[in-house]
């Protein structure tokens, strides 16, 4: 740790393994970003990401990266909820995840929640490149504050390109000194949870899926190109998960 807070990089490059498998060519991750292999199924390898300190606090710097090359699959998943915390270091924290998925291979993002705890301050910003027949389910979700606990500062980007054209690109920013209308009845309206799962299936190039409501707290959005994006609020984190796995049921993921 410095005067500028926490420095952490985490690395994953999957790889078919020539036998109908995937092998993890690469995992090295430090710090606070520890990474585990666990029992994946049928040719999918499996990481999980351990916080291995607390965090992200203020000033702190993580950034992860994923590639997965064709023929491969895996699925990246958290072992527990990551917590923003305020911190000694001045300035906000930064999570950064570039995710590059090539033609033929198929990458499960699946993290627990992020949780943006009163006093604290965390930009993150998650970047998808994916080849013309890559496949990719992908889902976030923030938490606004503990139990009886304003929320701190999280500003959250994503960006999704699928063969080099941009399909979805967009952020958040919601708590204190956020733009103003973040609680407003056009975005959160009051509530506390806000997740979205991006579907990336080449099928749906030959079959759209057409935008709906799922209930009175999601939507589900083509996008262009082979590509849909589910956007939940609710609650609380239980109630959001719902809906997400809900969603990733009725597109077949």
């Amino acid at each position: 740790m410095t005067a500028t807070g926490v420095r952490a990089r985490a690395r994953i490059v999957a790889r078919a393994d020539g036998r109908g498998g995937t092998a993890l060519h690469v995992l090295d991750g430090e710090g606070p970003l520890a990474l585990r292999r666990t029992r994946g199924s049928g040719a999918e390898a499996k990481v999980m990401v351990v916080g291995a300190m607390s965090g992200p606090l203020g000033g702190d710097h993580f950034s992860l990266a994923a590639r997965v090359e064709s023929g491969a699959r895996l699925h990246v998943g958290s072992a527990a909820a990551t917590l923003a915390l305020p911190g000694q270091a001045k300035g906000a924290a930064r999570y950064e995840v570039r995710l590059d998925v090539a033609d033929g291979a198929e990458l499960s993002w699946l993290p627990e929640q992020l949780i943006s705890a009163g006093g604290s301050d965390l930009h993150v910003t998650t970047r998808a490149e994916l080849g013309a027949g890559a496949r990719l389910v992908l889902r976030e979700e923030q938490v606004l504050g503990r139990v009886g606990e304003e929320p701190g500062r999280l500003t959250s980007r994503l960006t999704v390109r699928v063969a080099g054209r941009t399909v979805l690109d967009q952020e958040l920013a919601c708590g204190p000194g956020a733009p103003g209308g973040w609680d407003g009845p056009a975005v959160l309206a009051g509530h506390r949870a806000v997740g979205q799962l991006v579907i990336v299936e080449p099928d749906f190039a030959e079959h759209p899926v057409v935008a709906r409501m799922l209930g009175e707290c999601a939507a589900l959005v083509p996008l262009a190109g082979p590509a849909v994006l589910v956007s939940a609020v609710a609650s609380d984190a239980l109630r959001l998960r719902r809906l997400l796995d809900e969603a990733r049921v009725l597109l077949g993921w």
